[in-house]
C-alpha cells in the first residue's frame, strides 16, 4: 500500500521499522541529534524510493540497507569513526538495552570491577571504531544486531562471501588491536 503512495501505510512502516533504523544509524554516528537526523533523511530516501521496493527481499533488510548505506555516505564524508558500546538509545528497560551491548557487566561486580570492565569496553568501542566502513558495519550488524549472514548481504548490497570475508578480516584486526588485553 505504502508503494502505491498511500501515506498511512507509510506511517506505519515507519512507526514499526524506526526503532531499527535509529539504533543501526546510533551506533555508527554516536550521537543522538545526528543519528535522529541521519534516520529521517534515510525514511525520506525510503519514501522516495518506495517504488523500487520488490517484495520478494525482507522490508526490514531493505530499510536497513538504505539507512546503512545513507550513513556510510555520511561518515565518508565526516569521516567519524565511532560506534557506541552502550545499549540502544531507545531501549524501554535496562534488560532490553543489556542485549544490544558489546559488554555488559555483572550486577554482583565491585566498583573496581565495574571500572575496569567500563575501561575494557572503551578499548573495544576504539577498536571497532578503527575498523573500515564495511567492516565496523558488518560486525554492528551480526554481533550487535544480531542479523543473519544473507540478511547482512543483503542489507550491504554486497554478496554473501564477501560478508564473511568483511566479519573475518574485521575480527582479525580486531584481534590484533585487542592482543594486548589477553595478556
Amino acid at each position: 500500500m505504502a508503494a502505491r503512495g498511500r501515506e498511512p501505510a507509510f506511517r506505519e512502516l515507519l512507526a514499526r521499522y524506526e526503532r531499527p533504523v535509529f539504533s543501526l544509524i546510533y551506533r555508527m554516528v554516536r550521537d543522538r541529534t545526528q543519528a535522529e537526523d541521519l534516520a529521517q533523511e534515510a525514511f525520506v530516501r525510503a519514501f522516495n524510493a518506495i517504488g523500487s521496493y520488490k517484495t520478494s527481499y525482507k522490508f526490514s533488510n531493505w530499510i536497513l540497507k538504505i539507512a546503512n548505506n545513507h550513513t556510510i555516505d555520511h561518515l565518508r564524508k565526516r569521516r567519524l569513526d565511532t560506534i557506541s558500546i552502550h545499549g540502544s538509545p531507545h531501549a524501554s528497560t535496562a534488560e532490553e538495552a543489556s542485549h544490544t551491548e558489546l559488554v555488559v557487566a555483572s550486577q554482583d561486580e565491585s566498583p573496581l570491577e565495574y571500572l575496569e570492565h567500563k575501561e575494557l569496553g572503551g578499548q573495544i568501542e576504539q577498536a571497532i571504531g578503527g575498523l573500515r566502513d564495511e567492516y565496523r558495519t558488518a560486525v554492528l550488524l551480526r554481533h550487535v544486531e544480531g542479523h543473519a549472514y544473507e540478511e547482512i548481504a543483503e542489507i550491504m548490497d554486497v554478496p554473501l562471501g564477501t560478508v564473511k570475508t568483511y566479519l573475518h578480516r574485521a575480527r582479525a584486526e580486531l584481534r590484533e588491536s585487542l592482543a594486548h588485553l589477553a595478556s
